[in-house]
């Protein structure tokens, strides 16, 4: 299987001595199949030239920011959108200090901050400039926003020196890549359902009972799952957060709305139960407001327990059932507990009363509980929850592989 053929390579070249390796990515790029298109930053020019990168990629070279050639388009949407995978390479410490910046003076950093694509760096330069503080400082930054890196390998620096920042072999590079859409393509087998957000119980017209999720760890999680290749389905209660296109976005307002919404879109390979769900609803919404003048007495119901009713449903059960626990105190203790009477495979917990994490940040810290006792209980530590997401998909193919 050619896991290359008909990709679509947005290849950055940078101006370093290392960018003439940039001409075999490209042969081999082709060779296999993908389709490349190139951006020349101005320094770039310096070491390769646009005719070389042409004729081996039977393309047009991009290199300026507003292009005269093609008005209809803004080239850096259009090319952020085409691709399928952005590769930088080589990766200077000057773009690394940019792209970490979020600087957009030139083509080549303003389609990178304007892609919603997963983006490859191959850092190349000399051993001291790799072993700065700031450069470190810059990737680690670049780790945390979702840039993957490839290399760089220990050995003769143009400049004569020796030492770890020489630019991965060519061949290396594409091996990694194959490899990015190998694993993308394993997960494209898999459904996954995600609930996110809070819910709406209406007492009357105007007013609810509802709490404080903000749904934002559920909408990360369905972004990275589709990332990663899932066939996605998010159910989400009101929120103003959006996702892309190609996850399938259904609102609800009530636990009634979710739970039936939920039924419609099972069965699945995995179900993430993020969203915060009413436990009570009103038991007689009144169908006129309530005045203010007026006591009212509130007779509550129990609302269906989603996650409870998923994880025990003979036919309709996920491979994989995972439930979310907010907790304000014991927090071990009330998530196992949960873990067992809902009978799901994993419990993730959060200490919500903690005000740095949890509802309406963008930073979670959690703890993943086990049904299986073979695997051990994990603490992700505190960090944005796009990062807390990625984290938990990727355990999730792994369970799943």
């Amino acid at each position: 299987m050619n896991i290359l053929l008909e990709k679509k390579i947005l290849l950055i070249i940078c101006g370093g001595i290392s960018a003439y390796k940039s001409l075999e990515i490209i042969r081999l790029l082709k060779k296999k199949g993908a389709r490349v298109k190139t951006i020349l930053t101005k320094s770039a020019k310096e070491f390769v030239t646009p005719l070389s990168v042409v004729s081996l990629s039977q393309e047009r070279v991009y290199d300026d920011l507003f292009s005269t050639e093609n008005e209809a388009e803004m080239d850096h949407i259009s090319l952020s959108r085409w691709s399928d995978l952005i590769l930088v390479s080589p990766a200077t410490a000057n773009t690394i200090s940019k792209l970490s910046a979020g600087s957009s003076d030139d083509l080549a950093s303003t389609v990178v901050l304007a892609s919603d694509k997963n983006i490859f760096l191959t850092p190349a330069m000399n051993v001291r400039m790799w072993e700065h503080p700031s450069t470190k400082k810059n990737l680690n930054k670049l780790k945390k926003y979702g840039y993957k890196i490839i290399g760089p390998e220990m050995g003769d620096m143009a400049c004569g020196e020796f030492g770890l920042g020489k630019m991965t072999e060519p061949d290396k590079i594409i091996k990694n890549i194959e490899n990015y859409f190998f694993n993308l393509s394993k997960s494209k087998k898999y459904k996954a359902l995600i609930t996110a957000g809070p819910t709406y119980e209406y007492i009357d017209p105007v007013r609810f009972i509802t709490n404080k999720s903000s749904g934002k760890q559920g909408f990360e999680l369905a972004k990275s799952l589709s990332k990663k290749g899932f066939d996605t389905t998010l159910i989400s209660g009101p929120t103003n957060l959006k996702v892309n296109s190609d996850i399938n976005l259904i609102k609800v307002e009530t636990a009634d709305e979710m739970f039936k919404a939920t039924q419609n879109n099972l069965p699945t390979d995995v179900a993430i139960f993020s969203a915060a769900v009413a436990d009570f609803k009103i038991n007689e919404i009144k169908k006129e407001k309530i005045k203010k003048e007026h006591y009212i007495n509130l007779s509550l119901e129990k609302n269906v327990d989603i996650l409870n009713y998923v994880s025990n449903h003979n036919s309709l059960r996920p491979k994989l059932v995972i439930g979310f626990a907010a907790e304000t105190n014991n927090l071990e203790q009330n998530s196992k507990k949960k873990l067992m009477d809902k009978n799901c495979d994993w419990i993730i917990s959060n200490d919500v009363a903690n005000k740095s994490i949890g509802f309406d940040s963008d930073f979670n810290e959690v703890t993943i509980f086990y049904k299986n006792r073979k695997i051990n209980d994990e603490k992700l530590y505190k960090k944005k929850k796009s990062e807390i997401s990625d984290e938990i998909v990727d355990r999730v193919i792994s369970q799943l592989n």
